[in-house]
């Protein structure tokens, strides 16, 4: 959602780098490349003014005239603004003293608000509660179904003593399920209400009367990221209407424009708490005002891939596979390859994965075109593979990958490819374990490879090879003859001058093998 806007403020800040100083029209100018590029995003305007003035103040004060880096130090203004913008700190939940918690869903038909409950009640069971999702959108035809449906998916718990499509009196489920929580142990209640395709009296009204009824903890306002300027509209007249505590972002994952995002923390006054990035249950997470700004700017978000790592590995396995891997590179299986790549895969999507890395942007094509199915044959062929080729792959001959490549639906070329593969990185994953540095880099210190490559070099150092054949072998005695008597009459390659017939000149062995 954010790319273009990355866009645009990466190549303004690619201009300010390399100057010494930055003069009054440099700023000048960066402050308008940035104010277009926010206004492109559709961030609302009494935003941009008050993000542009703070950026171009700070800019022309002693913080970057004295700063040995301007450019650096603007970037760094940049980044700090835009975090003011998205909310400042991060905003957690408010839990009540005595259970149950009871979390309000507010928000336009079409926000997400249903899929949004079941993503936040499985986050919070992950958090050790027990959530309790309630369907109190008794308008929307199979809103109630849908919310049981995306309840057993999430494993929580669900309450909806009522069919919906029109029937049922949403307030008294509301009510109701306040004392069923009590009696089934339930820490965390989460009511989804209903909506409408636009802000009406009746919606407003249906929402304060269950806001009256349960008197909720947390009243979460859902917006669609991707209606642009409508949002902050809505979310005003939510605010005005019945209030709310903190907004969650739906769709962040579309590819309109961003300014939605970058506005409604700034004009409401509350802070975005949740975004939900994706169609899956688990593309769902706090939202970080300091980590999304590093995100637009480039910068990565390496706090959040580590959470994603640590949540997903298990300290003990990967202390179990350093251990393998400090042994020697045989310890290393195909079937250790496979476990690793499950593990990473279960971290979710391989392309937002590596846009959470640090100069991933300028890659952001190769990243988009990414095969995700990738790691589905890879796994497939080693699956293929019987137990000792997992163990020791130096095994599969050419039979063997016809084999494999039958059983996984591949060709013969993607089983050798994936071996070869497997030994490369099990080499370098070795010596890495080992302290080695990272291989093939000869001369750098701490970075391994050239203890080795110097061993190779003073080996062929030795000597030449003379050849098996009389004959040829007397060519090359006579061809070496020639070229020390060239070398002592002053040609110092032995090639023939004058007249000379170049009867017996041979090219030497090093040239041969590239000249076939």
């Amino acid at each position: 959602m954010f790319d273009t806007l990355s866009d645009r403020l990466a190549s303004t800040f690619k201009n300010l780098r390399g100057k010494g100083r930055l003069s009054e029209a440099d700023i000048d100018a960066t402050a308008r490349e940035i104010r277009i590029a926010l206004l492109e995003a559709d961030v609302a305007l009494p935003v941009v003014r008050a993000f542009i003035k703070q950026v171009k103040e700070r800019a022309t004060g002693s913080e970057v005239s004295q700063a040995l880096n301007p450019a650096q130090q603007v970037i760094k203004i940049v980044n700090e603004e835009l975090v003011g913008i998205l909310g400042g700190e991060t905003r957690r939940l408010r839990f009540a003293k005595t259970a149950p918690t009871v979390i309000m869903l507010a928000g336009l038909q079409g926000a997400g608000k249903t899929t949004l409950a079941g993503k936040l009640g499985r986050w919070l069971k992950a958090q050790g509660h027990a959530p309790l999702l309630v369907a109190c959108d008794l308008q929307r035809p199979n809103a109630v179904n849908q919310l049981q449906v995306v309840s057993e998916r999430a494993a929580v718990a669900f309450y909806g003593p009522e069919p919906g499509n029109g029937v049922g009196d949403p307030v008294q489920v509301a009510k109701d399920s306040i004392e069923y929580a009590r009696t089934k142990q339930h820490d965390v209640v989460i009511v989804d209400t209903a909506g409408r395709l636009g802000i009406d009296q009746e919606l407003m009204q249906q929402a304060a009367d269950i806001r009256d009824a349960v008197s909720p903890d947390e009243v979460l306002f859902v917006v669609d990221a991707m209606i642009g300027q409508d949002a902050v509209n809505t979310a005003e007249a939510f605010r005005d209407g019945v209030g709310f505590d903190g907004v969650v972002l739906s769709k962040l994952d579309g590819d309109a424009r961003g300014g939605a995002a970058l506005s409604v923390a700034h004009v409401t006054g509350k802070q975005i708490m949740f975004a939900s990035n994706g169609e899956k249950l688990d593309d769902f997470d706090a939202f970080h005002p300091d980590r999304m700004a590093s995100r637009i700017l480039g910068m990565g978000d390496m706090l959040s891939l580590i959470e994603k790592a640590e949540q997903t590995f298990s300290q003990a396995e990967a202390e179990k596979m350093a251990a393998k891997l400090a042994k020697g590179p045989k310890e290393f299986t195909l079937d250790d390859f496979l476990a690793q790549m499950e593990q990473v895969r279960k971290m979710g999507s391989i392309s937002k994965l590596l846009g959470m890395l640090p100069g991933m942007g300028q890659m952001k094509d190769q990243i988009n075109n990414l095969d995700e199915r990738e790691v589905d044959r890879t796994a497939a062929i080693i699956k293929s593979m019987t137990p000792a080729e997992r163990q020791e792959p130096t095994i599969i001959n050419g039979s063997r990958r016809a084999r494999i490549a039958k059983g996984s639906g591949v060709d013969v070329s993607a089983v050798k490819g994936l071996v070869e593969r497997f030994f490369d990185a099990r080499k370098m994953m070795s010596k890495m374990a080992q302290g080695g540095g990272m291989p093939g880099m000869p001369g750098m210190p701490g970075m391994g490879g050239g203890g080795a490559r110097k061993k190779k070099q003073v080996k062929q150092a030795k000597g030449k090879r003379k050849s098996g054949n009389p004959m040829k072998r007397k060519a090359e005695e006579e061809a070496a003859a020639a070229r020390r008597e060239a070398a002592q009459s002053g040609n110092p390659l032995g090639l023939p001058q004058g007249d000379q017939e170049p009867q017996n000149f041979e090219l030497p062995e090093e040239f041969k093998k590239f000249m076939g």
